[in-house]
């Protein structure tokens, strides 16, 4: 717009001024238009807006910072929130700051003069529709993308405390003769590093060009002159840019020892003999490129830079691409098991070591004898200790019917395995506590007062006998419901996996209990009530502290209600996974943490892991992938994680105390370096190991998303034989859950031997098969991997042979795999040891899989036997519907070799495999709980079972009588006497010596026990 068109002519007031709009010519000015007053709704609302913004903020950063004041652990949240706030303040900074002195630059070295051309008149209306928000632009722009870059480099903030923490591995990389802490600490943050400057660079690089288009400074080839100041600022930046290239071609050298491939994870070949120069050529090439784009400062052309980048991108693609495609299909594909065989040997040594298979303890199955010993065989069977009947993935809803009491009490969907001394033996055992679950309450009764302050807490900690049942198919507990075998200890949950969000707790002495403890024994719905007396958790007496949890969870009850008073405490983030993340950011936990009595208090265990993707050479593994089972698919367990990992160490042992919260880490794998680096970042969070006390090593065991990663691996790695790895004609898998054909069996605790072993030991187990393109793939056994789970119970050192994978491999004489077993289960004929049951086991299997009922199969359990394998199966029924259904163990099949025995207890299937003898594993003997007077003294076992068997016929005859003539007393009368004469045959059968298959059995168990009111 000319001059002319804002300033009067010779007709206007001759003095300069604009003429003011409205003017007539000398009529008088008009009037100016009113403007319209902003109310005062719209700023109160904005300002309102950033108002309740802020106190979030401050809400939670400062609930954040007692949290872990509470726990101890204030340290961390400090570090982690400075580490954070320093990288997003120099990423904004750096990132902003290149951005406005690159477009400053570009501004205030503009041409004053432009040349007149077409495309000039163009860009004159972007010039004018963007001087009047150029100023704001100059601002908000570098803020903008300051902002952004921050917020994205935020997840750099491990990396940045590994490398300044960082620690030796002591092992070399082959290729480069390296230590491998360059490749897991230093190379990711180079990378991180190169990639930020590059990004940045690139942005100023973008928004000075456009700059200086906009203003005339630069100029398209053909259409006028490009300004000195352009050459210079845009030849720098893109000089540094192509540095920025030359080191990451560079570092790419190094970053192909974790590349992952499709033979391995590593360089190969072809990456050592034409990748790796290739990358050195491109680096050089790319140091020539910047070189072209300086001489462009002199040249006053562009033509050397783009045909720099020109032949950068075309070295790319033929040094880069074409040529290694090359050497791969022509020389190495037609012999790759040669040439690949020194870095196949790499990759195994490297993923050996990276996640403990180099601690794999091979054993080769002895040939089974050659001459049948069925006094031998029983003798090994029931040397076996502890074998488990109730599988803790089945009977969580026995738990929930048999002790759960209320609606508002719950068990978790999977139980848990661990051992306990009771009367001087260990014994293996299923545990679980009693969690509160507000599910469970009736609508009528959900509202804050109940949530928060009344049902704050679970109750009782309940452990079973792993091995033993009683006569329906229960469990038979030893501790909780009133029974106590592990002394006194605080049974209370204040802290566990089904706790609420949040609770309320505490109260002045002297006060009304108001917490829901456990229902009291009695008529009517009486109960017991408690107040936390313990130091968890937060205090939220003073005004402020209410204050900022009332904005928190934005409930206004926690400056109104009475339930919060002086001495009241919150509970929050209850979660022991959670608790443990908290206070250890840079851990991944095993997603199965299980409880323990310890030392007077239930304390929830959780082992944790440091895990790395940079690891040179070793298998990149995906854990979500390789921790998924059939168990997690379908219960509360979870997993360790998603993401890739090459490198994995149990490096910490951590516990939660299920009364106060607190939370101990202790270092469990000393040697780790990312375990040295972390306690370096951040120092005194991590107890020593020789703080576990020995009775809490008693109760570690070897964590089970570990085994699922080295049981994953072992399906290729047990294969150290390069030649043989590369054919690929070994290779295992894990077998599928008969249960669920689309998963994976899960991992199981139990009590095994190996052969040559003197002695059982606690254990963790998984089998092998032969991998198989297809369904119908033979299901033979190929392996089994027992890793030593028993830490022992020394204060402060694990058990000698802890951690020790034990693999069985199996040679010629391969024994039939799990699903080989499972079909002979589903089609045996056999008949029961127990005389009463009149069907063979298919036709068992099959009656009890419909018209109203539900069959499960429970763990399969395997056991080396004389050359053999010795399967136990135990079978549970319940009802398919209604709420108090729940499975019971009412069958147990064990086979050996091609025979298959079942009966009521494990004692009766091994009587119908190899005759009877004496008693199973830890079983105490066959009692009968309604036994009534002796038999005369002389009388044999055989003539004490014909009678009970006489009595049962008879009694059953007087019931048939009785029902006829319609005396339903009777009738009664006629039931408890057959009743009790098919108890006395039961007790009788599996004492009857005599090598044909007993007709009767007893379950090694104790009368059912009643739910206790006390929990």
């Amino acid at each position: 717009m000319s001059r002319s068109e804002w300033f009067d002519g010779p007709t206007g007031p001759g003095d300069g001024t604009p003429r003011p709009e409205g003017d007539d010519g000398g009529r008088g000015p008009a009037r100016p238009p009113e403007r319209r007053r902003r109310g005062p709704l719209g700023t109160t609302l904005v300002v309102l807006a950033g108002l309740a913004l802020l106190s979030g903020l401050a809400a939670d950063l400062l609930t954040d910072v007692w949290w872990y004041e509470s726990v101890g652990f204030r340290g961390v949240f400090v570090k982690e929130l400075t580490t954070k706030v320093l990288i997003f303040v120099l990423a904004s900074l750096l990132t902003g700051g290149a951005v406005a002195g690159s477009l400053v630059i570009a501004y205030r070295t503009r041409p004053i003069y432009i040349p007149t051309t077409p495309a000039q008149q163009v860009l004159e209306q972007y010039r004018q529709a963007i001087e009047p928000l150029r100023r704001l632009a100059l601002i908000a722009i570098p803020v903008v993308l300051g902002l952004l870059a921050g917020s994205g480099s935020l997840g750099a903030w491990r990396t940045a405390l590994l490398w300044a923490n960082r620690e030796p591995f002591g092992i070399e990389d082959p290729q480069f003769g390296m230590d491998v802490g360059f490749f897991v600490f230093t190379l990711p943050w180079l990378r991180f590093v190169v990639s930020f400057v590059t990004v940045v660079l690139a942005l100023a690089f973008v928004a000075g060009a456009f700059t200086h288009y906009v203003y005339g400074g630069l100029q398209l080839p053909g259409r006028g002159p490009t300004t000195r100041a352009a050459y210079v600022h845009l030849g720098i930046l893109g000089a540094l840019i192509a540095l920025t290239r030359a080191a990451s071609y560079w570092l790419d050298r190094y970053s192909l020892s974790t590349q992952k491939g499709s033979l391995l994870t590593g360089i190969t070949y072809t990456d050592d003999k034409a990748v790796l120069p290739t990358k050195a050529i491109l680096a050089v090439a790319a140091i020539m490129c910047a070189g072209f784009f300086l001489a462009a400062i002199w040249s006053r052309s562009w033509r050397l830079p783009v045909t720099g980048v020109a032949l950068l991108v075309v070295t790319a693609v033929v040094a880069g691409g074409a040529y290694p495609a090359l050497v791969q299909s022509l020389k190495v594909r037609p012999s790759a098991k040669t040439l690949e065989a020194e870095y196949i040997g790499r990759n195994i040594t490297a993923t050996s070591a990276a996640f403990g298979l180099d601690r794999v303890k091979r054993i080769q199955n002895p040939p089974p004898p050659e001459t049948e010993d069925k006094a031998a065989e029983r003798a090994a069977a029931t040397a076996i200790p502890g074998v488990r009947v109730i599988d803790p993935n089945v009977v969580a809803p026995s738990f929930r019917q048999l002790e759960g009491q209320r609606d508002y009490y719950a068990f978790p969907d999977t139980l848990d395995v661990d051992r306990y001394q009771i009367d001087g033996q260990t014994r293996d055992a299923v545990v679980a506590v009693r969690e509160i679950n507000l599910a469970g309450l009736p609508d009528s009764q959900r509202n804050w007062l109940n949530d928060h302050t009344i049902y704050t807490h679970g109750y009782g900690f309940y452990a079973a006998n792993s091995n033993q049942r009683t006569t329906e198919g229960d469990p038979v507990f030893f501790e909780g419901g009133g029974r106590s075998s592990l002394g006194e200890y605080e049974p209370r949950i204040y802290f566990g996996e089904l706790s609420p969000s949040y609770s309320v707790v505490g109260a002045p002495s002297g006060s009304q209990p108001r917490e829901f403890d456990f229902p009291a024994a009695g008529e009517g719905d009486v109960q017991v009530s408690n107040t936390y007396t313990g130091d968890g958790g937060v205090e939220i007496g003073s005004l402020v502290r209410r204050l900022a949890y009332a904005v928190k969870y934005r409930e206004a009850n926690f400056l109104l209600s009475d339930a919060v008073n002086d001495e009241s405490r919150i509970l929050d983030h209850r979660s022991p996974v959670e608790r443990v993340e908290r206070v250890a950011p840079w851990l991944r936990l095993d997603g199965n943490v299980y409880p323990a009595v310890v030392e007077g208090r239930v304390q929830w265990i959780v082992d944790g892991f440091t895990t790395s993707a940079s690891y040179p050479n070793s298998r990149l593994v995906d854990l979500a992938e390789a921790t998924s089972d059939s168990v997690t698919q379908r219960s509360n367990v979870v997993t360790v994680g998603a993401g890739e990992v090459n490198y994995i160490r149990n490096a910490v042992k951590a516990t939660v105390d299920a009364y106060d919260g607190s939370v101990k880490l202790y270092g469990w794998d000393t040697r780790d370096p990312l375990l040295k680096a972390w306690g370096n970042a951040f120092p005194g969070s991590v107890r020593p190991l020789s703080e576990i006390s020995g009775e809490l090593m008693s109760h570690i065991r070897y964590p089970q998303d570990l085994l699922k990663v080295q049981r994953e691996l072992l399906t290729e790695y047990h294969v150290t034989n390069p030649g043989d790895f590369f054919s690929g004609s070994d290779r295992w898998r894990t077998p599928r859950d008969p249960a669920t054909p689309a998963q994976d069996q899960p991992v199981v605790f139990q009590s095994i031997a190996m052969p040559g072993e003197d002695a059982a030991s606690f254990s963790i187990t998984s089998s092998f098969v032969p991998a198989s393109n297809n369904e119908a793939g033979r299901e033979i056994l190929r392996g089994l991997l027992a890793v030593d789970a028993d830490a022992g119970n020394e204060a402060g050192k694990p058990g000698e042979g802890y951690g020790t994978l034990r693999l069985l491999e199996y040679g010629a004489a391969t024994p039939p795999g799990p699903g080989q077993v499972l079909n002979q289960i589903q089609n045996s004929t056999a008949r029961s040891q127990n005389p009463a049951e009149p069907l063979n086991l298919a036709q068992y299997i099959t009656n009890n899989s419909g018209s109203g009922k539900q069959l499960t199969f429970g763990n399969l359990l395997a056991f080396p036997l004389q050359g053999r394998m010795f399967y136990v199966q135990p079978i549970y029924v319940r009802a398919s519907s209604g709420s108090g259904s729940f499975p019971q163990n009412k069958v147990t099949v064990a086979v050996y070799g091609t025979n298959v025995a079942w009966g009521d207890t494990l004692e009766q299937a091994i009587n119908g495999l190899f005759g009877e003898g004496e008693g199973v594993g830890e079983q105490p003997p066959p009692t009968d709980p309604g036994e009534g007077e002796q038999p005369p003294p002389g009388t044999t076992v055989a003539q004490q079972l014909a009678d009970a068997l006489a009595d049962i016929q008879e009694a059953y005859a007087d019931g048939q009588e009785a029902l006829k003539a319609g005396d339903f007393a009777a009738y009664g009368a006629a039931q408890e006497r057959l009743a009790e004469a098919i108890r006395r045959a039961n007790a009788l059968a599996p004492r009857l010596a005599t090598p044909t298959p007993s007709p009767s059995g007893s379950p090694p168990a104790s009368p059912s026990p009643s739910p206790s009111p006390t929990g």
